[in-house]
């Protein structure tokens, strides 16, 4: 197999794995608090990625990163980075204990949209004829999801600000990465995620931090699979797929979801939500052609290492 090929497989694995998160947290939420839920997803996703840091090398001795703009400490853009991530996750979390785990997961798609609106803004740039036409369809594909559903619940509130602290997320993102080595750099953002969650979870539901039994293997799953696993495969799949290729597959995640969310939980999707959901993954693959970089998932390494 080719390493292209190959980097297109990891990528397709990866989509898939993230597809199943909305069912399982969806299902873990009705046992744990969302903040002991990322507490203990996050902690071990992070012990379990410790261990490469002693493993995973730069393609050249002594190589370090392209720099754009000046030095600052790992610490500080993993601290930023961290407070975006926990934003996002926490918003979905929350979201998922009221809408469903479809439905929550076309709503957060919304971030790829608008990555480029918020770039365009702050940039003052006209908008490109691509993004014009994705913003309607975005917004065709939610209404046409949530007359399907329902009237709106609080849920999808919380999964809309899931998209809009996503997008900032990767708008930060793209600005920091090239400072710092990908590994490490991702290893700090989930030590600032842990940690801002323990404080969270502490302060909130202190009787309630150790999880029972029945929630070890799911969050095992996420912590290991979902979160540390995909962190590595997207590494380095995106070191031989373009940005534009990568854009492409990520923009399946909402439908593998809904997949995952029909075979786990029993969830499903009728004509209008399909039809929806199609609208969206549609103006998701138009807004990210249109900037031209890929849809990074949390959290996403933006630079890739080889292993060695």
């Amino acid at each position: 197999m080719s390493p292209h090929s190959l980097g297109l497989l990891l990528l397709v694995l990866v989509t898939l794995l993230w597809g199943s998160t909305f069912a399982v947290v969806k299902e873990l939420g009705e046992e744990l608090p969302p903040a002991v839920l990322i507490a203990w997803r996050f902690l071990i996703a992070t012990l379990a990625l410790l261990p490469a840091l002693w493993l995973w090398r730069p393609r050249s001795a002594g190589a370090a990163p392209a720099q754009r703009g000046p030095a600052r400490p790992l610490w500080r853009d993993g601290l930023i980075l961290g407070a975006w991530l926990i934003a996002g996750y926490g918003t979905q979390t929350i979201a998922l204990q009221t809408t469903t785990a479809n439905r929550a997961a076309f709503f957060t798609a919304l971030s790829v949209v608008l990555v480029p609106l918020w770039l365009t803004v702050a940039q003052r740039r006209r908008l490109s004829p691509a993004l014009w036409l994705a913003l309607p369809l975005a917004v065709g594909g939610l209404g046409l999801l949530s007359w399907e559903g329902g009237a709106l619940v609080v849920g999808d509130f919380w999964a809309l600000a899931c998209a809009v602290t996503y997008a900032g997320f990767i708008v930060a993102l793209e600005r920091m990465a090239s400072r710092h080595e990908a590994l490490r750099f991702t290893v700090a953002q989930l030590l600032t995620v842990t940690a801002l969650a323990w404080v969270w979870a502490l302060l909130t539901v202190p009787g309630q931090l150790w999880p029972p039994a029945g929630a070890w293997g799911p969050l095992l799953y996420l912590g290991l699979a979902a979160t540390a696993l995909t962190t590595l495969l997207q590494t380095v799949g995106q070191r031989h797929v373009s940005a534009a290729e990568a854009s492409l597959i990520y923009a399946l995640e909402p439908v593998t979801a809904s997949v995952f969310s029909f075979l786990l939980i029993g969830e499903r999707v009728g004509p209008r939500g399909a039809l929806g959901g199609a609208l969206v993954v549609v103006a998701t693959i138009l807004s990210s052609r249109a900037e031209g970089h890929a849809h990074p998932e949390l959290p996403a390494p933006a630079t890739a290492e080889e292993p060695g």
